[in-house]
């Protein structure tokens, strides 16, 4: 089973919107491009998607959905924004198909990956997670409600700036 998380695009800071509201800046936009060439590139393709309702991080979401096929599920999840990584993993848990992309905010992004991974890489990049980074794992189990801590394997990891 694979998992794909990753970090909502860089979002602007010069609106008058609520956190939950604030939309992704010119940068986010092409950051999530990117990442969706990316997903397409090394045939990270998801099944389900569980998504933050949060503006920037259903827009990160809408731009890499353009570039990747269609996915089998699309849900958006209130509970994932500004979700702690218990809360993120619960929700993972309760997955149904093989391949799910999460997209999600700091710092539980950035400590669910660290978390999940058996052996997480020495990159501060990896450690910060920063905006849309994206990390794929895979999962030995056959069932997501089986998954525990520290038992994926780390398969990928990208931020935009280094494609």
């Amino acid at each position: 089973m694979k998992f794909i998380l990753v970090r909502h695009g860089k979002s602007n800071w010069d609106t008058n919107h609520t956190d939950h509201d604030r939309p992704l800046a010119p940068r986010g936009i092409r950051a999530a491009e990117k990442i969706g060439h990316w997903l397409v590139s090394k045939g990270h393709l998801p099944q389900t998607v569980l998504c933050s309702t949060a503006t920037r991080t259903r827009q990160t979401w809408e731009v890499i959905r353009k570039l990747v096929p269609t996915p089998e599920e699309e849900v958006f999840v209130p509970a994932l924004y500004g979700a702690s990584p218990g809360m993120m993993l619960k929700h993972l848990q309760n997955a149904k198909s093989g391949t799910v992309l999460m997209v999600g905010h700091n710092p539980g992004s950035a400590e669910l990956a660290n978390i999940v991974l058996r052996k997480p890489p020495q990159s501060l990049q990896f450690f910060r997670f920063p905006t849309c980074a994206t990390m794929v794992c895979e999962f030995p189990n056959n069932e997501w409600n089986d998954i525990n801590p520290e038992e994926a394997h780390l398969l990928d990891f990208v931020v935009p700036r280094e494609l």
